[in-house]
């Protein structure tokens, strides 16, 4: 294991933009706002100046995000920094169930019982079909006497054979009709009779489904549908006014059953009753709602059976996660808005009230990060490590291979930083857009002038917001000290493969690389690559470490994995210094990768 050795740190040279013409003030205003996008990034080692604070990226949810409040008049998020406060708490869905909106549950717990076409009626009864007064049974015998009999189970359930008898045939299966009928034959002819038996179809029968309910009215079915059927067939309970746990079925002025659909969606169960002619099924008044949402399996409105909802059936009921830590309730008590914050186990001894909101959150801060190691190296790819856990502590973990790897040259890509570098981006173009487009002309043909330089800068600006910072921390100086930067969630440590080339870039004839050589100096790399291109000039150079530091003015030659680029020179031509300045910023931006083409 190859050990990052903590030596003393030497300065970072800085862009000097003093030493720029001051007939360009637009060039420093736009290089100014830039930069921090380029040199904010970059973390310094003990001992140096401070040029940049690690920062934080905004956190993964807000508790206003949670709870839905999209659309109030005053908006809470702001650029820059999170605060403790701002990002806290979290709400992670199921995995099975990645594509669930957040936000308040909107759905009724029970209405996609109802989201499929209502089953029709039927003609041929399934074998577990019991047998009724009116439905037709196909009888034939044939043999020491033949007979052929089609008829109708009469009011006394039973069906009349000739030179047989009445058979009973009510409430036998219709599987069992076969053998009930040729046993009742075989007690007359015992012998040389063979029997074929059959139900037919099944009589049907007018029900009323009445109360809430989409569809109200007479619907005809078997009597052995079930009542969900005739509730199908008219449209469903109502979610927004219906009750999905207070359904009766009257017969005759009568209570015959009584259904709570809950019962069946989570345990099966359903009444076992035979629907008969003129019955009547009625839908209650929804009951109280309460709406669960968060970390929970079961994202939906739940309607509560009496006035009040016990918070241990709500949790039976809405099954949060084992992330879930903390809930908010919010509602009304006494005509007054009522919130509360409490842990999960408090809710099961708290009263759900009517139109109550339970938001199931994770408000408990992880206790380890997970970092990612990327490039030349020995081990694992994953890291997990304490929260405070810093850059130089993990690294004396980190197994490499001397001879391959680039210690001086380690690098972190941070998410959060990247962040933040899209939105200085962002607001730099957002500034420089109104510069353009706001100035005042004084003449016609200035007018026309500053028409075609801000077409040019706008293609610039267009190029600008596609790009994607990759948020690299220079985390190494020049003698391979680390900066004991504390690591976050996700970061990328990127240790770089040693090599022996430089890279010649920006204002030369033949951008290429270059093999390093210890007696090459600066002058030396660019007559390699063919010498300054004609915007070129030695005084415009700059050198970016592998590690991702930038050093302008260099004094001395590039090291092997370091980059050479050559900065274009500024024409003091007032048509093109617009052009200029862009060119300049966007090939900044590039070298110190702010931008990815």
């Amino acid at each position: 294991m190859l050990d990052f050795a903590r030596r003393p740190t030497a300065a970072i040279h800085r862009l000097a933009w003093h030493r720029l013409p001051r007939m360009v003030p637009l060039l420093a205003l736009l290089l100014a706002l830039l930069l921090p996008g380029i040199a904010g990034a970059q973390i310094q080692a003990p001992g140096l100046p401070n040029a940049g604070q690690a920062i934080r990226g905004p956190a993964v949810g807000s508790l206003p995000a949670l709870l839905g409040n999209t659309g109030d008049t005053i908006n809470t998020a702001r650029a820059g920094t999170s605060t403790a406060a701002e990002g806290g708490p979290v709400a992670v869905g199921p995995i099975g169930d990645p594509a669930r909106a957040a936000g308040p549950a909107t759905v009724v717990f029970g209405a996609a019982l109802f989201t499929r076409a209502p089953p029709s009626a039927t003609d041929s009864p399934n074998p577990n079909y019991v047998i009724r007064p009116g439905d037709r049974v196909s009888v034939t015998i044939w043999g020491f006497i033949e007979a052929s009999v089609v008829g109708v189970v009469d009011p006394e359930g039973n069906l009349f054979l000739p030179q047989i008898g009445p058979v009973r045939l009510a409430g036998t299966r219709a599987g069992d009709v076969q053998r009930v009928v040729e046993a009742e034959v075989r007690r007359v002819y015992s012998q040389q009779v063979q029997v074929y038996a059959v139900l037919l179809n099944a009589s049907q029968v007018g029900v009323f489904v009445t109360g809430y309910v989409r569809l109200p009215g007479r619907h005809m079915g078997a009597g052995s549908d079930s009542i969900l059927d005739y509730l199908t067939r008219a449209g469903g309970v109502d979610p927004g006014r219906g009750s999905y746990r207070d359904i009766v079925v009257n017969r005759g002025g009568r209570t015959v059953a009584r259904v709570d659909l809950y019962r069946f969606l989570l345990t099966g169960q359903l009444p076992n009753i035979t629907m008969q002619e003129g019955d009547t099924v009625v839908v209650a008044p929804q009951g109280a709602m309460v709406g669960a949402d968060g970390a929970v399996r079961n994202n939906f409105l739940f309607e509560v059976s009496g006035r009040s909802m016990p918070g241990r059936e709500l949790l039976n009921l809405a099954s949060p996660l084992p992330a879930a830590t903390n809930v908010v309730i919010r509602g009304t008590r006494g005509g007054q808005p009522f919130a509360r914050y409490v842990t999960v186990r408090e809710l099961g001894g708290l009263q759900m009230m009517d139109q109550d909101t339970v938001t199931f959150i994770t408000d408990a801060p992880a206790p380890t990060v997970r970092v990612s190691v990327e490039g030349s190296r020995i081990g694992p790819s994953v890291l997990i490590a304490d929260r405070d856990t810093s850059l130089c502590t993990l690294l004396d973990h980190v197994a490499v291979d001397p001879v391959l790897a680039n210690p001086a040259g380690v690098f972190l890509l941070r998410p959060s930083v990247a962040a933040q570098q899209t939105r200085v981006i962002n607001e730099a173009m957002d500034r420089l857009e109104r510069q353009l487009f706001m100035s005042v002309s004084s003449t016609t043909g200035v007018a026309e002038i500053r028409a075609v330089e801000a077409n040019l800068v706008s293609s610039y600006i267009q190029r600008a917001r596609r790009t994607r910072p990759e948020g690299r921390l220079v985390v190494m100086d020049r003698t391979g000290r680390c900066a004991d930067v504390r690591l976050e969630d996700g970061d990328v440590i990127v240790v770089p493969e040693r090599v022996q080339t430089v890279l010649v870039s920006g204002e030369v004839a033949v951008p290429q690389a270059v093999v390093w050589r210890p007696d090459m100096r600066i002058p030396d790399y660019v007559r390699a690559a063919g010498g300054f291109a004609e915007r070129g000039v030695e005084s415009q150079v700059m050198i970016r470490k592998a590690s991702g530091e930038l050093i302008l003015e260099p004094t001395e030659g590039p090291a092997p994995g370091d980059e050479l680029i050559a900065l274009p020179r500024l024409d003091p031509k007032n048509f093109q210094i617009a052009r200029d300045l862009l060119n300049l910023i966007f090939q900044s931006a590039l070298s110190a990768r702010v931008f990815m083409n």
